[in-house]
């Protein structure tokens, strides 16, 4: 019943064409249509911020301040679903001043339309399937223990590996998805710390992206902030820059 009372109808997401702005790759590809018909959203001057209720995530874009104004409206109409967010850079300051704000931690959503340059390596590409799920899991717990997506997640379509001269994994990664467009989001790219330095996640990298482009027209990921090899990497690939963005937890929640 509250929610059929407090919030604005989903088509708002898409009435101020925010969408189609610098800094909103994030709305344009992880709320693009077709969306659930009963998303919980709310839009303000400059900034739209809509709910993932199962994860009590609540996702915003927009100028900070807009963004700030409408995570505090969010979070004093649905005081027990809202329990972390994501929103424009600079918006966690202007937050804490009346929440708690805890774990802030800054992100970049990166996107491309484009095929990126051909990586000498990446011949030695192969798709791996559910017969390498336990292959893949101890891979990332050893080289990656802080992977953002595991082998057997829904989410993910492909996986894909390089393998050294001795048949061992050396490299690995996912093409996974958002989760509500499905947009292809490219996820859990992990090489041997005793193999870096060779190009083997670049090669990785560069096919999965050309894999995305050719089969669904983009890619995206996410990227933290103070990765400076990753960003010189997505960069190079023609990754764009344009979503900083702060994700953190609201205390208490």
């Amino acid at each position: 019943m509250q929610a059929t009372t407090l919030l604005p109808r989903t088509t708002d997401l898409f009435t101020q064409g925010l969408e189609s702005q610098s800094g909103s790759a994030l709305l344009r590809f992880g709320a693009a249509r077709p969306r659930p018909a009963g998303r919980i959203s709310w839009s303000g001057e400059g900034a739209v911020a809509w709910l993932d209720e199962p994860r009590g995530h609540l996702w915003s874009v927009g100028e900070p301040t807009a963004a700030a104004g409408l995570v505090l409206r969010a979070t004093h109409q649905l005081p027990d679903s809202v329990r972390e967010f994501t929103a424009p850079r600079g918006t966690e300051a202007l937050l804490g001043r009346h929440l708690a704000v805890t774990d802030p931690i800054a992100w970049d959503f990166r996107w491309t339309l484009a095929e990126p340059p051909a990586h000498p390596a990446e011949e030695r590409v192969v798709p791996l399937d559910e017969t390498h799920h336990d292959e893949l899991l101890a891979f990332l717990t050893e080289h990656s223990p802080a992977h953002s997506t595991g082998p057997g997640s829904a989410d993910v379509s492909l996986w894909s590996g390089i393998r050294g001269t001795d048949g061992w994994l050396v490299a690995c990664g996912a093409l996974s998805s958002l989760r509500d467009s499905g947009a292809p989001l490219m996820a859990s790219v992990a090489t041997d710390a005793a193999q870096r330095g060779q190009g083997l996640g670049a090669a990785l990298t560069s096919w999965l992206t050309r894999y995305a482009v050719r089969r669904y027209g983009f890619c995206t990921l996410w990227q933290l902030a103070d990765n400076a090899p990753a960003d010189r990497l997505y960069t190079r690939l023609g990754y764009r820059n344009e979503d900083p963005c702060v994700a953190g937890r609201i205390s208490g929640r």
